[in-house]
């Protein structure tokens, strides 16, 4: 009577299914397992490129990509009169390769890494869609910007522009737009926090709801809309009807950003953990000193970079301040007194009076504004983070 052991029963058990499914995969792929005894390892290599291969070689979307280029571009070359879209030729080049890469993946892999290689495609070809225009922007307001700047462009104002040897700059809109931009964020930023404060810690009932709804309505405003605002309810308060100020400026942009800075705030307050808040009670620590040392800390990085994107989104509007704080041509340091000129304003002005590389000009010196800002809030998010993050 023979012994029967169970790992050894165990053991061909596997094997017979590791037999079965190497036999499977050969059938379903056509590649030969180079494990697989009694075959050459040169063999299996040998079936790489033929139909059913696990993997196309890595030059190859490289070399369609290349062949679809040069078919487009013989194809334009031969059916235009000389003048080509270049836009034109890359959307051709595009779908020309997609569907090369899809028919030879499809032939060579099969149906489900073709598919998976053509998402890939469009995926990256999206994520080139957003990018290219962002870094043609870029870089056509650097390049034809930076001619213009200097050192006068920084101090000098428009005023007397017109006469011969005149160094004309924009020191007064960089001014105007650092006082409006900084009262707006001063009057923003604490009522946007405090109220998200509000809506996600105490759960108000009904007022909430309440203020839910405005916030979601004042979201969608549009800009012109808080200008208008601003220029019907200031000038009742202060008793002048042409009453127009930097101050008027900042109140048409606090309609535009407290509700930005009260939903971002808001998620970030969701997001951090109740055990931590409940931590803290079971310590005996009061609901306020838990909010402002436990819950704020926490979600302060993310707090500061919604600020930052609130800052952003209002700084560079020039509808609600072309109403508001109107337009001039010399320094005004009063928020309060007179009108006051903003580089959005600057650049409209300029770019109306046919003034291109001072309006270029203008707009390098927006974006180098907004991206000192983003610098200075990563900084702060560092420095106040929560220690170990």
């Amino acid at each position: 009577m023979s012994q029967f052991s169970p790992e050894s029963g165990n053991g061909r058990l596997a094997d017979d299914v590791d037999a079965r499914l190497r036999d499977a995969r050969n059938a379903r792929t056509g590649v030969v397992d180079p494990g697989e005894p009694g075959k050459e390892v040169g063999e299996a290599a040998g079936n790489m490129f033929e139909r059913g291969a696990k993997h196309l070689p890595k030059w190859a979307p490289w070399a369609v990509a290349a062949a679809s280029a040069v078919v487009i571009v013989a194809l334009f070359s031969l059916m235009s009169d000389g003048e080509s879209s270049i836009v034109a030729m890359v959307a051709l080049t595009f779908i020309l390769y997609l569907v090369v890469m899809y028919t030879i993946g499809r032939y060579y892999e099969g149906s489900r890494p073709s598919a998976d290689r053509m998402a890939t495609t469009l995926i990256s070809g999206s994520f080139l869609l957003a990018v290219v225009p962002l870094v043609s922007l870029l870089f056509s307001v650097v390049v034809r910007g930076f001619e213009k700047l200097s050192p006068s462009f920084f101090s000098n104002t428009t005023e007397g522009m017109t006469l011969t040897g005149s160094m004309p700059g924009a020191g007064h809109a960089i001014i105007g737009t650092l006082e409006i931009t900084i009262s707006t964020a001063l009057i923003s930023i604490p009522l946007g926090i405090f109220t998200a404060i509000y809506l996600v810690e105490y759960r108000g009932g009904w007022l909430s709801r309440v203020i839910t709804f405005l916030v979601d309505i004042m979201t969608g405003i549009p800009s012109i809309v808080a200008g208008l605002f601003a220029a019907a309810m200031l000038p009742v308060l202060v008793g002048d009807p042409g009453y127009r100020s930097g101050f008027m400026g900042s109140l048409a942009l606090v309609v535009l950003m407290t509700p930005i800075v009260i939903r971002n705030t808001e998620e970030m307050l969701r997001l951090v953990s109740n055990e931590l808040r409940e931590a803290s009670y079971a310590l005996g620590v009061s609901k306020s000193r838990t909010i402002v040392k436990v819950v704020l800390r926490t979600a302060l990085p993310g707090i500061v970079s919604g600020c930052v994107i609130a800052v952003a989104r209002i700084i560079g509007e020039s509808a609600p301040l072309l109403i508001t704080a109107g337009s001039t041509d010399y320094y005004n340091f009063s928020l309060f007194n007179d009108r006051v000129m903003t580089l959005p304003v600057f650049v409209y002005n300029q770019y109306v009076a046919g003034n291109f590389p001072l309006a270029w000009a203008g707009a390098l010196v927006l974006v180098l504004i907004v991206l000192i800002l983003n610098l200075l809030a990563r900084v702060i998010a560092k420095v106040f983070a929560p220690k170990g993050q």
